[in-house]
């Protein structure tokens, strides 16, 4: 997959980081959304936002695209990321899984 075939989700949650949009962020996810950041479990919007705001856009986080395949079910994806910022700096893989146009799960591990 190339960056032209990053779906639409998956390109949000990278734009609206990058541009430092928390609101364009969160609405990237589902209502029910669940985030895994290393064991550091987050469920719903609001635990996107509190996540978004103490490990993403809060401490300035920027993400440059590496790569994408195909997850292990049906529309999921391994995204790797480059994060630079005031957090995180460092390379590694993001698991998504999309439902109705929306992430419904992110799963953030090595």
């Amino acid at each position: 997959m190339t960056t032209s075939e990053i779906p639409t989700p998956i390109q949000a949650f990278i734009d609206a980081t990058n541009r430092a949009d928390s609101d364009a962020f969160v609405a990237a996810f589902t209502d029910d959304a669940y985030l895994n950041d290393w064991g550091r479990e987050f469920r719903g919007r609001d635990g996107v936002r509190d996540w978004d705001r103490t490990d993403n856009i809060g401490v300035q986080s920027r993400f440059e695209f590496k790569g994408i395949k195909p997850g292990t079910d049906p529309d999921s994806y391994v995204v790797t990321l480059k994060v630079s910022g005031n957090g995180y700096n460092g390379t590694g893989p993001m698991t998504f899984h999309l439902r109705d146009g929306l992430i419904s799960s992110l799963r953030i591990s090595g």
